[in-house]
């Protein structure tokens, strides 16, 4: 029997039947939706629905192949419409499309044991983040992560990178009762989660990488989240090009406003292949009002609100939390950060580095 299955995604489906001269092709759900077989005249077989009547929100509740046909359930309350495999294989519009996969959850992936060698570990470190975006270093508990915070630096600056001064400080002690830093008068300061951003989007040169050294754990939550933004564009403009191209060329203000600092930058939210290569800036806290014309601002919210919905899906993420001692090294270029809310006194040491 050849293998005739179906792949289930958000806003489509991938159907694979062999039998009919495909490997597979993949279908809108408003597609099969707007071609359902319940919706045409008993007598002469023409279409009784324009698709402007569908709802906005369209997904299968279940997809199945019997006798030969693709039978979908709808979310519209379209019991279930039936597809024959030879006429979707006929009218087939995107068949063996190559999808770029979406982002990974998978941390087995980015994970790095402790090497006894603070120099070794730095390189091995530095060459997996730019190649993956970010590395996971499990240093295992330590009674003095607060110490270990200079050696590490020190030996990151032999392989050739700098670290990099900020409005904050050399060194962000980012915890809740902070004496050392300045321009405390933000998010990262509190005990409140941060959704998924990218930090010094507001700089002409944001920091290419940043350590996130755990020294204390907080009693509950704290725990951080990744986003590979390189993956997700590529999986979005696979999805809808028209939405990706406006993360590309729409301008966009990043403006940082505080007490004692502030700091303005005019860009796209994506840079493609600018001077430092793939570029994201994102970051809904330090994001001016929008400056987009009328005839423009609703297909901007809809791009930028689908790109950060599927960034904000959990499947795509890369969860995890960090023991005193251990520390993630992330490309701030690249990928997008976050944590949950916590209680109780985490502290996090955080250092920019560049090259």
């Amino acid at each position: 029997m050849p293998d005739q299955r179906i792949e289930l995604h958000e806003d489509w489906l991938r159907l694979y039947f062999p039998a009919e001269g495909l490997r597979h092709a993949d279908f809108h759900y408003r597609w099969l939706r707007h071609n359902s077989d319940g919706d045409r005249h008993p007598t002469t077989g023409e279409r009784l629905l324009c698709s402007s009547e569908l709802p906005a929100r369209l997904t299968a509740q279940a997809a199945e192949i019997v006798d030969g046909a693709l039978v979908v359930s709808w979310s519209d309350g379209r019991e279930s419409s039936r597809y024959p495999l030879g006429w979707l294989a006929e009218h087939a519009y995107a068949p063996e499309r190559a999808a770029p996969p979406p982002p990974s959850s998978d941390l087995s992936l980015y994970e790095l044991g402790w090497l006894g060698d603070l120099d070794a570990l730095a390189t091995a470190a530095l060459e997996r983040v730019r190649r993956d975006g970010m590395v996971v270093v499990r240093r295992g508990l330590t009674a003095n992560a607060e110490a270990e915070t200079e050696p590490l630096v020190a030996a990151f600056a032999r392989t050739g990178v700098g670290i990099v001064e900020t409005h904050f400080g050399r060194i962000e002690d980012l915890r809740t009762d902070n004496t050392t830093n300045r321009n405390t008068d933000q998010l990262g300061y509190t005990d409140s989660a941060i959704q998924l951003h990218t930090d010094q989007p507001f700089l002409q040169r944001p920091p290419r990488y940043q350590i996130l050294q755990s020294i204390r754990k907080a009693d509950r939550g704290g725990d951080n989240f990744l986003v590979d933004g390189l993956a997700a564009s590529r999986y979005f403009a696979a999805l809808d090009e028209r939405d990706h191209e406006l993360l590309t060329t729409v301008p966009v203000r990043f403006l940082r406003q505080q007490r004692a600092f502030t700091s303005e930058v005019v860009s796209p939210i994506l840079v493609l292949d600018g001077p430092r290569g793939f570029q994201i800036r994102s970051s809904y806290f330090t994001m001016a009002p929008h400056r987009v014309s009328f005839e423009r601002m609703t297909a901007w919210y809809r791009a930028h609100d689908s790109f950060a919905r599927l960034c904000r899906d959990e499947r795509h993420q890369l969860r995890f939390g960090l023991s005193p001692g251990d520390f993630v090294l992330y490309d701030n270029l690249r990928m997008l950060h976050a944590r949950t809310g916590f209680s109780g006194p985490r502290w996090v040491r955080g250092i920019y580095l560049d090259e």
